[in-house]
């Protein structure tokens, strides 16, 4: 269902990337030529997996590893530098949770505009409006900016508008940490029931007991490559031991 070639994403750290203008530059300036090639940053490197359709893949690895670059490769977000991805089925990223809000607009009117930009019609969110809040638990704040709110608040009612549909593959990234203990039961409560309806699941999380409870296979990866793919509890048992010894 998903299938990961040889990716590789290369970032320039401090520089204007790929503008005309250090094109020219560069051309005549060989100190400026050097320093760009020291600020160049590979987030990933020859990345190669399959994903098979219902399979819950959990990704785990130190931070600054290269974990959400990859779910931002995936779901199409950022086109790497070299390598393909290949997707068959629907994506629902929840990577950025509330990246689409404006925070000057209500939260009413902000489901929405996020609803809008996740490809959903006013009809169907018209429907599914009074779910959207009762999941959210915002009934009381539907008229206040988004501005206003905390950063539980925000993800709290961007999870409750991204899950409003069972998608065909579901790409996360640390969600079940989203809000107070009793709405990360309910998040979790859902992401189970659309895997057990059948959704592939990309699943980010530095809880291994999570990824242990929920993945039935971990891809591992350090500074931007594969350490290792295999049975969650085997992966993350031997990633707990490397973070020990580090």
């Amino acid at each position: 269902m998903i299938n990961i070639e040889n990716v590789s994403m290369k970032f320039n750290l401090g520089i204007e990337a790929g503008s005309l203008k250090e094109t020219f530059i560069a051309l005549f300036d060989k100190k400026r030529r050097i320093n760009k090639e020291k600020n160049e940053f590979w987030a990933l490197k020859n990345i190669s997996f399959n994903v098979e359709k219902g399979e819950v893949v959990g990704i785990i690895g130190s931070n600054g590893a290269g974990k959400s670059t990859l779910l931002k490769v995936i779901s199409g977000v950022m086109k790497p530098t070299s390598g393909k991805v290949e997707v068959a089925g629907v994506i629902s990223p929840m990577i950025e949770l509330g990246a689409g809000f404006d925070p000057e607009l209500t939260a009413r009117e902000n489901i929405y505009l996020n609803g809008a930009v996740l490809g959903y019609s006013k009809d169907f969110i018209d429907k599914k409006f009074n779910e959207i809040v009762e999941f959210s638990e915002l009934k009381d704040f539907l008229e206040v900016p988004v501005k206003n709110f905390s950063s539980g608040m925000t993800a709290k009612l961007a999870f409750s508008i991204a899950t409003i549909v069972n998608p065909e593959i579901l790409i996360v990234d640390e969600i079940l940490s989203v809000g107070d203990i009793k709405f990360q039961e309910k998040s979790k409560n859902k992401m189970m029931s659309m895997i057990n309806g059948g959704t592939t699941v990309l699943f980010v999380s530095h809880s291994l007991e999570s990824i242990k409870e929920l993945c039935t296979k971990v891809v591992w990866i350090e500074h931007g490559e594969i350490i290792e793919i295999g049975n969650s509890e085997e992966i993350c048992d031997k990633y707990l031991k490397y973070q020990l010894n580090n």
